[in-house]
């Protein structure tokens, strides 16, 4: 609050002192007295989204954090740990320029890869794997039905869907064109009228196919309701309420008013209604059934995840694939991490091979992340902390205020 808080608590307490003169005293408070760190841990965090970032130290053995240093580049770590006793290991995540200041700065240090952020990582490529497992369950789900003698054909096109469609290809289109005409992608954004975070997507996708893909597979709360609607307005149902009631018994968790919203594109046309075929769960269902331990699966869950691997031979060896690391990150067993990465790597699924050969160029980091102990948890959670203390100040603050509210408050 730019120190009006303080400046009205001195005033009642008889002490004249500006808000600008607290705000100096603040600054002029000497920092905590910092011995020597055996473990440190180091995140980015943002000072501006977007614009610029900063680096928070964390002495592991403590909790606390002992050092905000602007910029998040290998230089500016490796001069910090200069000018420092030197620790004896140093966790973070996988980013290439904290791995270079570590190794600059602290060469003798052991350099332990963030479980979290491993995890995470493990995440985005099962993602990526999935959508095109979900596209070849999608197709097989299809030919089944088409192949029953009582099978219906595919499900009625969505038109909203192809306008979406139409959409994306347009602009993705117009991106690229521009990209080569010579444009920043700040200008295209102008020209089309697009925000700067949509111009970078369509800009770096080669292809149009997969942010389309992206976008059909958006879950929706009548998943698994619709074979039974169209079955029911074919069979002469046509009131909103009743069939809300049905599926309500059958599981269905939301509102009348989205099952009335669905059924108008039913009113406007006449005929028999196509019997949609059955959909596959969305990527991302699937990927928290595969990252999840299967001892906090509901049972539904579970039953849904093994009969999808008995359909899809590419998902049940995923999932495996995930089993694996998980185990080896929980045990702590990372001896077996080269075994691991030599049976990935030849798998054809091509997401999660390409993460596999990526951890090669950090071998010995992410090595040492699922043998060691050691992990970035009190760091993320610092940087949660450097996030709140950010909206309370309400972005007012130099980066020399905050690093010592950081550090004074954390004490």
């Amino acid at each position: 609050m730019a120190g009006r808080a303080g400046a009205r608590l001195a005033s009642r307490l008889g002490l004249l002192a500006s808000r600008d003169t607290l705000i100096r005293l603040v600054r002029r408070l000497p920092d905590p007295p910092l011995g020597s760190v055996t473990v440190l841990g180091v995140d980015d965090f943002a000072v501006r989204r977007g614009h610029r970032y900063g680096t928070v130290m964390v002495d592991l053995d403590t909790r606390r954090p002992i050092d905000l240093i602007d910029g998040r580049d290998g230089d500016a770590l490796a001069a910090w740990l200069r000018a420092r006793p030197r620790p004896q290991i140093i966790c973070r995540d996988r980013a290439g320029g904290y791995a270079e200041g570590a190794g600059q700065g602290a060469p003798n240090a052991l350099q332990v890869a963030d479980r979290f952020h491993l995890w995470q990582n493990l995440g985005q490529a099962v993602e990526k794997d999935l959508s095109a497992i979900r596209r070849d369950l999608a197709s097989s789900l299809a030919a089944e039905v088409a192949s029953q003698p009582s099978g219906q054909a595919p499900a009625v096109v969505n038109h909203v869907e192809l306008r979406v469609v139409r959409r994306f290809r347009h602009h993705h289109a117009a991106v690229h064109r521009l990209l080569q005409q010579g444009l920043s992608k700040a200008a295209i954004g102008r020209e089309l009228g697009l925000h700067p975070a949509t111009v970078r997507k369509f800009a770096d996708a080669a292809t149009v196919d997969p942010l389309i893909a992206k976008n059909q597979q958006r879950s929706s709360i009548l998943d698994g309701y619709y074979e039974h609607l169209h079955r029911r307005w074919n069979d002469g149902i046509r009131n909103g309420a009743q069939l809300t009631r049905e599926i309500a018994e059958l599981g269905y968790p939301g509102t009348e008013q989205q099952v009335q919203r669905y059924l108008r594109r039913f009113r406007t046309r006449t005929g028999h209604m196509p019997v949609p075929t059955p959909r596959p769960p969305s990527v991302r269902d699937m990927t928290r059934w595969i990252m999840t331990d299967p001892a906090d699966l509901t049972t539904d869950d579970s039953t849904s995840l093994r009969r999808l691997g008995k359909r899809s031979k590419d998902l049940s060896r995923l999932a495996n694939h995930v089993e694996d690391f998980a185990v080896m990150m929980t045990r702590l067993e990372g001896h077996r991490l080269e075994e691991w990465i030599t049976v990935v790597e030849k798998d054809a699924l091509t997401a999660i091979a390409s993460f596999a050969r990526n951890l090669r160029r950090d071998i010995d980091a992410v090595r040492n992340g699922l043998t060691l102990p050691y992990s970035s948890g009190p760091v993320e959670g610092h940087v949660n902390r450097i996030k709140m203390i950010k909206r309370q100040m309400f972005g007012r603050a130099n980066l020399d205020l905050l690093r010592k509210r950081v550090l004074l408050q954390a004490n």
